[in-house]
Parts: C-alpha cells; sequence; structure tokens
C-alpha cells in the first residue's frame, strides 16, 4: 500500500492509546471500524467518522486488518481466542503491552490459527500519537510491516526489528526500564533540594538541560561494553564513583530523605569493587546487573 491507499481497518480496544490510534487512522482517511468492551467510548470517534461495532466478532469481520490495543496479554487472549476462526486469513497487529515471551506465545498462537501476525510496541504517551517524537517498534511478519508501513507510520516513526515476535517488546520495556530509573534520578534530586524551598519546578528548569547533555555519554558507556575493555583511558573509574556517590548519599541523609535509589547504584558498584576492579571504569556495573546475585 502507499501513503494514498485507503485501509478498511478495526480497532479492538478504546483506552486512551486505542482511541488515539484509531482517530489517527480516521484523519488519515481509512474505513476505521471501533470496539471496546464497555460502551460509550466510541462516541467520540463516531463523530470523527469512524464506524462502531456492537461486538467484538463484528469489528473483526469488518476487516482484514485488526489492531488489537487491549488492556494487557490475558485481555488480548480473552477477546480473540473465540474469534480465531474469524480472524483466520485476516492481519493482527497487537499493540498491546506484553512481555517478550507473551509476544512469542501470541505469534504462535497466530501462526496455529492462520493469522499474519505483527507485534508492536509504542513509545509514546496518547498525545504523542501522529506527532513528531513518536515511535512505534515492530517485529513478527516482515511482510506485513512492509505492507502495512504507511499505515503503521501514521502513528509515529516505524522501526522494525525482525521476525523474532518477542524483540519489539524487549525493546520497548528495556527503553522503558532506563526511563523510569531516569525518572527516578529527577525525583531523588527534586526531594533533595525541596527542604532548601526549592520547588521541584525550579529543579526540573536546571536537571532537564543537564540530563539531556548526560545522554551523549551512552555511546561511550555502549563502546566500552561491547568492546569489553574497561580499563579503557579516560573512563572515571568505580573507586572514584563510589566516594562521589557517597557524597551524595550523604547529603541525601542530610536532608532527611531516602537514599534507595542511590544506594541500589552503590551496590552495584561495590560488588564490582569488592571483585577487584575498583580501577576501572563505572561501565563496568553492567557486569552486576547481568549476574544478580
Amino acid at each position: 500500500m502507499t501513503t494514498n491507499d485507503s485501509v478498511q481497518v478495526s480497532v479492538l480496544g478504546l483506552g486512551a492509546m486505542g482511541s488515539a490510534l484509531a482517530a489517527a487512522l480516521v484523519k488519515a482517511g481509512n474505513t476505521t471500524t471501533v470496539w471496546n468492551r464497555s460502551a460509550g467510548k466510541a462516541d467520540n470517534l463516531v463523530a470523527q467518522g469512524a464506524q462502531a461495532a456492537a461486538t467484538a466478532g463484528d469489528a473483526v469481520r469488518a476487516s482484514r486488518l485488526v489492531i488489537a490495543c487491549l488492556l494487557d496479554h490475558a485481555s488480548v487472549h480473552e477477546v480473540l481466542d473465540p474469534l480465531a476462526g474469524q480472524l483466520a486469513g485476516r492481519t493482527l497487529i497487537n499493540v498491546t503491552t506484553t512481555s517478550p515471551e507473551q509476544s512469542r506465545e501470541m505469534a504462535a498462537w497466530a501462526a496455529d490459527a492462520r493469522i499474519a501476525y505483527l507485534d508492536g510496541g509504542i513509545m509514546a504517551v496518547p498525545p504523542m500519537i501522529g506527532q513528531p517524537g513518536s515511535s512505534i517498534l515492530y517485529s513478527g511478519s516482515a511482510a506485513v510491516f512492509d505492507q502495512y508501513k504507511p499505515l503503521l507510520d501514521l502513528w509515529g516513526g516505524s522501526t522494525y526489528f525482525g521476525e523474532d515476535p518477542g524483540l519489539a517488546s524487549l525493546y520497548d520495556l528495556a527503553l522503558l526500564a532506563g526511563m523510569y530509573v531516569m525518572f527516578a534520578g529527577f525525583m531523588q534530586g527534586a526531594a533533595m533540594v525541596a527542604p532548601a524551598g526549592v520547588t521541584a519546578g525550579a529543579f526540573a528548569v536546571m536537571a532537564a538541560p543537564w540530563q539531556t547533555a548526560m545522554t551523549g555519554a551512552f555511546q561511550g558507556f555502549a563502546a566500552v561494553i561491547d568492546g569489553g575493555d574497561y580499563t579503557v583511558e579516560g573512563q572515571q573509574s568505580l573507586e572514584f564513583s563510589d566516594v562521589a556517590l557517597g557524597g551524595i548519599l550523604a547529603a541525601s541523609a542530610d536532608q532527611g530523605i531516602s537514599t534507595e535509589v542511590l544506594a541500589m547504584v552503590q551496590r552495584l558498584m561495590q560488588r564490582q569493587i569488592d571483585a577487584g576492579h575498583g580501577k576501572e571504569g563505572f561501565a563496568r556495573i553492567i557486569e552486576s546487573i547481568k549476574q544478580p546475585r
């Protein structure tokens, strides 16, 4: 298909994300059928030009392409298992948040039912859909990705990771892991300055450009990790980092706040120092993460 082709597509699940996906499809002129378990969720989309289906089965029968954006893996099976026969010969793109193993299990289920399957991980919040910065990760059927890429690009930048249906989910969750730890670090800093009368908003003004600048170090860390040599010159040693982090921990304690976030990082460093690697670079903490106790 090309960007000018209209597609008949059905969207199952009209939470905030499902509704955003469906709205982008409608806006682009695609014949879009929508269904949600609870009534009323489709009203706004119908006003925009979507067609509401009374049942999930009606939605499946309406289109050759079915998008599932449901609560979780269990809900996908709950909705689709009874419809496996009707989905046979159709295409299912599942953008429900699942684990890699759940994505692989869903792909196997689809293959047994003769359903073409593509798994997706959404790296965006609903207001970002169709806007710059929105990114959707895919894995599974290359044929499905190639056929529907113009449609998928309506939601955000589309990246395909290969035939293994669990890879999109793995990348999705790995990226979110980094995000949550980063957010926790911001909360730690905001909590540290709060007793001094500094608002979180004022701290954010300082934190955002600093954190953005620090992401430039990712490629350097990656080169060290991929090379496997943590003794490369120019790195900040674990011993130096341990002293610096100790000062931050002490300052946090002095402010009367939790040190749990930072203590986690210190534990990862200390395991490598205790193993005799204190002179090596900070990137070595990945070895503690890769080999949990």
